[in-house]
């Protein structure tokens, strides 16, 4: 399934000069959406996570199914204020501003083998912030893998040796 085809793309957005590819045609798409997830899980699986973590919101649209469809638990990676309990915080910067993401302090455990979810690596800002989080907790990153990725924008380099998955090359 040609999986580019679902992507739109709108200029401009959130502001000018941001190319936002909107993935809301693949996920209105039943059979677009279950090939991403299966092949997702085709690539996890060799990884053996028993954990999938993701930031809201886009990450969780994929994080959700793959982690029902692998066995394994969700841990949500979420912005200040949207998590009840004790949390770990990191910062980073995106290509058009800075955020902060946290993660419960007991949502992983020093065992747990981490695969990251995300629906796209830019800059890479988002996915180093998960990483230092799932390294706070004192789990280890199995592996990463993302719907897309600007490849112009070299996010891949704040991976160092973890494996990453990406099914569309933008």
């Amino acid at each position: 399934m040609d999986i580019a085809s679902f992507i739109r793309h709108v200029p401009d957005y959130p502001k000018p000069g941001i190319l936002f590819y909107d993935i809301t045609p693949l996920l209105a798409s039943p059979e677009a959406f279950g090939d991403v997830i299966e092949r997702m899980a085709d690539a996890a699986r060799p990884l053996r996570p028993t954990r999938i973590v993701a930031a809201e919101a886009r990450g969780f649209l994929f994080a959700a199914p793959l982690a029902q469809r692998l066995g394994v638990g969700l841990a949500p990676v979420r912005k200040p204020g949207k998590l009840p309990c004790e949390a770990f915080e990191a910062s980073y910067d995106l290509e058009y501003g800075s955020n902060t993401l946290c993660l419960h302090k007991d949502a992983l455990t020093p065992g747990d083998r981490v695969l990251i979810v995300d629906d796209i690596l830019a800059t890479g800002g988002t996915l180093d912030a998960m990483i230092r989080l799932v390294g706070q907790s004192g789990a280890t990153v199995a592996g990463c893998c993302m719907l897309m990725e600007l490849d112009a924008l070299g996010g891949r380099k704040v991976l160092g040796d973890i494996p990453l998955s990406v099914l569309l090359h933008v």
